[in-house]
């Protein structure tokens, strides 16, 4: 039987080591992305409400704050008349039973939740408007 000598090994093309760091480079860079994007659909900005009298704004600027259940789940105005129009003031600074500095825009890109009960009004996300009473 012949023995047959050892094969030299077969050299590498230049650059092939730098290519497959890239490609790996590439996958980690992507994967990290994709992992992002998924975290940063459940990660939303929450904001409070106040149900306040619309129809009695305080000489400083700010709103008394009323008891929930006069303002809708919708975010819209319940009783409109002698007594006052009743709606939600978003953000704001609440002291006391004052609320001012916010606005009665309702904001679409964030979650909503009362200040006085706790009760979702909005959920955040894109586009998110679910309602939830009391």
């Amino acid at each position: 039987m012949a023995h047959q000598p050892p094969r030299k090994p077969v050299p590498k093309k230049p650059g092939a080591k730098a290519s497959t760091v890239i490609t790996i480079t590439g996958i980690g860079i992507v994967s990290l992305l994709v992992v992002g994007a998924c975290a940063a659909q459940d990660d939303y900005e929450e904001v409070g409400a106040d149900c306040v009298n619309l129809d009695n704004q305080l000489p400083d600027g700010s709103y008394e704050v009323v008891d929930e259940d006069y303002c809708d789940d919708d975010g819209t105005v319940r009783y409109h008349g002698s007594h006052g129009a009743y709606g939600w003031y978003y953000g704001g600074t609440r002291t006391g039973t004052r609320v001012g500095r916010g606005t009665t825009v309702r904001p679409s890109d964030v979650g909503i939740v009362s200040r006085g009960k706790g009760t979702v009004i909005q959920r955040g996300g894109f586009g998110g408007r679910g309602s939830s009473g009391s």
